[in-house]
């Protein structure tokens, strides 16, 4: 395994860190520590393009074939590295040398994997291997587009035998929004009913990324919509673990890039206390 030659820190998830093909650490702001992540879009093909997204080089498209026996060399070998090696000490603040979770997520959408079943059963052995199951989370980051497909179903029941969490993104609940920000014609039917089917095999949060577009945060009109779209899953029954709000933190590799701009910290934490106003734990960051 070759070392990332710069201490790790929340600006910089390059998937290339470690040197492996699938696996790669990263400080997640969210997480509160050291996340291990799986990317199975080694192709930088994603069936979305979102705005703010910082992969370079994205194509539309799907995963490629996944090497299993790969990624489960490359998962057991870099966990023994963090666990029992000096990773952590050489590579992460002292205030993040906390393992918190594998993380699929990576350059594109992962759940367009066509092995994406047995990525999970795979993650789940090493898991078991290295005493961690129920220890630390089994997340999946989403755009939850892909969730009717029967291989993405068995894999997120999988998940939830393993501590799994779904990450579901939601950027905007209106379709001119998702249109904008995501590149996606996805109907609000179409999304209500995979968070649905989302939440329950798996325990779900969504994460919404906020930020200014041509220096104008989003419309009221928007703010409202997101937040009838959440009240409308509870009155449904859904069940949601909350809402992951959070603003840009790392430049944009897309053209609109020069469009964004980062939302003050006052504007976050008054939609996030919306938010909370609706019965839903919210956790926010700039």
């Amino acid at each position: 395994m070759n070392r990332p030659q710069t201490p790790l820190s929340t600006h910089d998830h390059s998937r290339d860190s470690a040197g492996l093909t699938y696996v790669y650490p990263v400080i997640s702001r969210r997480a509160g520590g050291v996340s291990i992540g799986i990317n199975l879009n080694t192709n930088n093909a994603c069936n979305w393009r979102c705005i703010y997204c910082q992969v370079p080089d994205l194509r539309r498209g799907s995963a490629p074939p996944v090497d299993l026996p790969l990624l489960e060399k490359e998962l057991r070998e870099f966990l023994e590295e963090m666990l029992h090696g000096s990773f952590m000490a050489q590579h992460v603040p002292p205030e993040a040398r906390r393992l918190n979770d594998i993380a699929l997520s990576g350059n594109g959408e992962p759940t367009s994997a066509a092995e994406f079943e047995q990525v999970i059963e795979v993650a789940g052995r090493i898991l078991d291997e290295f005493g961690l199951t129920g220890h630390i989370k089994l997340v999946l980051i989403t755009n939850g587009s892909l969730i009717h497909r029967a291989n993405v179903r068995r894999g997120l029941r999988k998940m939830a035998l393993l501590n799994g969490e779904i990450w579901f993104k939601l950027d905007s609940a209106t379709p001119e929004g998702r249109l904008r920000i995501n590149h996606s014609r996805q109907k609000p039917e179409t999304v209500m009913a995979n968070l649905r089917a989302a939440a329950s095999r798996c325990p779900t949060w969504i994460q919404t990324a906020v930020f200014a577009l041509d220096g104008q945060p989003p419309e009221a009109s928007e703010r409202q919509a997101y937040l009838d779209f959440l009240s409308s899953c509870l009155d449904q029954g859904i069940s949601l673990r909350g809402v992951l709000l959070y603003g840009l933190a790392r430049p944009s590799l897309r053209p609109e890039a020069q469009r964004l701009t980062p939302l003050p910290q006052a504007w976050i934490d008054a939609f996030a206390a919306d938010i909370r106003s609706l019965g839903l734990e919210t956790i926010s960051s700039a």
